[in-house]
């Protein structure tokens, strides 16, 4: 099917977002930062996929817990429910009914080569790994292909699930005719990829955040926390800032670039002989400037999460006839109705 912009006129993004581990510095500038500014240029859909989450080991109290703060914390970073729509994944359940009529068309050689599969059912016994974390790429392409997605904001590390959902979209396109619109990638290059503190060979991750408390910023660490982390960041064996300089350092200085929103050389030039401490006590205070509203704004929104789950079921509202009739065309086209 081609792709048709959204009865606004607009292009459609779909963006999923799942409810474990903790936000950090790499997520909003990689991603949340740019959600927010586009907001006026997209049709926005912002999917909490907290079905997502049960495909790993999770207590329910944390899966209610992390799903408020996320939303809190979308919220607080400027994505505006009237202009977006921000929902829970399972308050829609056209998600898991597409879901499953995918799964029926997705080859297991597809699901057994899924690399984000084979990381994190290596962490886990046999007896542990459940077959959701398997077929979950089925959910996914279901939670992309419901709104007739003209984009999906994805980093290099991701493109892979967004083939396969373009791939099964093909497959049942090319069987039942035109059911379903191929989304592309949305590919930002500022601040894509931001390294972890502790190891600036390996993007900045919420999974590895959790056992690493050095490894990332998160979005709600207080100022004093902030600067210990950026103190005990890992630079290079030189006295000070030197080019060509190391992983360390130049993850430093894209931390800052990207928050200060600065040119390269610019940022090169402030830095270059200065002293490591003063490279992180800098990047430390920039961070710092930028959580520092966010922060408010999260604890604002938290003090009254009966509103924060209306608002989240009002926009499921809105957008579930989407959903639904895409879900209705499928069901047509296969059989079920």
């Amino acid at each position: 099917m081609a792709a048709m912009p959204a009865a606004n006129g607009k292009a459609r993004v779909f963006s999923g977002i799942q409810p474990s581990g903790f936000l950090h510095i790499g997520n909003f500038l990689g991603a949340i930062r740019n959600w927010v500014r586009d907001q006026d240029r997209y049709d926005n859909i912002f999917c909490i996929v907290d079905l997502h989450a049960l495909t790993l080991p999770i207590e329910p109290g944390a899966l209610r817990e992390q799903r408020l703060d996320l939303a809190a914390t979308l919220i607080a970073a400027g994505i505006d429910p009237q202009r977006s729509a921000l929902f829970l994944q399972s308050d829609v359940s056209a998600h898991s009914e597409l879901a499953w009529i995918l799964e029926c068309f997705t080859p297991m050689g597809w699901l057994e080569r899924m690399t984000a599969f084979k990381e994190k059912a290596g962490r886990q016994s046999d007896e542990r790994v459940g077959a959701g974390l398997f077929n979950y790429p089925a959910l996914m392409a279901a939670d992309i292909l419901l709104y007739d997605t003209n984009f999906v904001p994805v980093g290099e590390d991701q493109r892979q699930h967004l083939e396969l959902t373009r791939d099964l979209a093909q497959r049942l396109n090319k069987r039942y005719g035109e059911i379903f619109v191929l989304p592309e990638p949305l590919i930002k290059q500022a601040g894509a990829r931001i390294m972890g503190l502790d190891d600036p060979e390996k993007k900045m991750s919420k999974s590895v955040a959790a056992g690493a408390p050095g490894h990332a910023i998160g979005l709600m660490d207080p100022p004093d926390a902030v600067r210990r982390k950026f103190a005990r960041a890992q630079t290079d064996t030189e006295p000070a800032v030197r080019f060509p300089a190391g992983a360390g350092v130049l993850n430093l200085l894209e931390i800052y670039r990207t928050v200060r929103e600065l040119d390269p050389e610019a940022v090169r030039a402030e830095f270059e002989g200065r002293q490591y401490s003063a490279l992180k006590q800098a990047v430390a205070e920039a961070v710092i400037e930028v959580l520092a509203p966010l922060q408010a704004r999260y604890r604002t929104v938290r003090q009254d999460d009966a509103a924060l789950l209306r608002t989240l079921k009002e926009s499921a509202q809105r957008i579930e006839p989407t959903a639904r009739a895409t879900l209705a065309r499928v069901q047509r086209a296969v059989g079920l109705r």
